[in-house]
């Protein structure tokens, strides 16, 4: 096995066939952004629903995250796949299943799933913003939308974003399920070199450029959650901050003086 994955002629080989790969590549990035730009819209949406008074509203978004979160991602892609085209059939009055797009599928199957996972990050982040605010904000006359667009989501982002950043990491490694549908995407077009070929460099590459993608995320992750912790720090204002410093650091010299005299 060892012999194999050092084998030049293999890797050889591998390099030569690197277009189906990179077109793989391609359309795993665009399910990525579909799938991202879906999840954060929905999951906001939901992870607002959570924190409102409307029970209705509430329990839609509690209903949600609990089917999302409880039922494997495989068996909703795959579900999605067989009474998809079967559902638009009905609503649409077509003489035949209509055919969804792979990349619809994929994006949609990220995208949904995901969602429930950030409407719960959202959902403690609204909740970790002073309940005070919102009270304040409305007495001075916001609208609770007004509050929630201009006071509380604000403050919420800046404190999810770490936990933002992992979701999207997740969302990358699981646009692999696409394979299952013949979807296009890299781990489809790595199984089908591996299939053909029987060499197992087609996974590492696959590993390499799923590493391409998820690195970056990672570590922009790890730098948006040592930010969070870090003290802010107090702005220097010209003309103010240097005389209240003067003056404050002259206030302390005299009583020093008087303390050694």
């Amino acid at each position: 096995m060892l012999e194999g994955l050092l084998d030049p002629r293999r890797w050889a080989l591998t390099f030569e066939n690197m277009g189906p790969f990179c077109e793989g590549f391609g359309v795993t990035l665009k399910v990525v952004a579909a799938g991202l730009a879906l999840a954060l819209l929905l999951g906001t949406l939901l992870g607002v629903f959570s924190t409102t008074r409307s029970r209705i509203l509430r329990g839609i978004s509690r209903v949600y995250v609990e089917f999302y979160q409880n039922t494997p991602l495989p068996v909703q892609v795959l579900f999605m796949y067989m009474a998809g085209p079967q559902f638009l059939q009905v609503v649409t009055g077509a003489a035949q299943p209509v055919r969804i797009a792979p990349f619809a599928l994929g994006a949609l199957g990220v995208g949904l799933y995901h969602a429930a996972y950030v409407a719960e990050v959202i959902r403690t982040g609204i909740e970790a913003v002073p309940r005070g605010q919102m009270e304040a904000a409305q007495s001075q006359g916001f609208s609770r939308l007004q509050t929630y667009a201009y006071i509380v989501l604000p403050q919420t982002f800046k404190i999810i974003l770490p936990p933002l950043c992992n979701q999207a990491l997740n969302l990358v490694k699981n646009t692999s399920v696409l394979a299952l549908v013949a979807g296009g995407d890299l781990m489809y077009r790595s199984d089908n070199f591996v299939s053909l070929y029987g060499f197992l460099q087609g996974y590492i590459v696959c590993c390499l450029m799923y590493f391409i993608i998820c690195f970056p995320i990672a570590m922009l992750g790890q730098w948006l959650e040592r930010r969070s912790k870090a003290r802010p720090r107090a702005k220097v204002i010209p003309g103010v901050t240097d005389v209240a410093g003067s003056s404050s650091e002259g206030a302390a010299q005299p009583a020093t003086a008087g303390k050694e005299a």
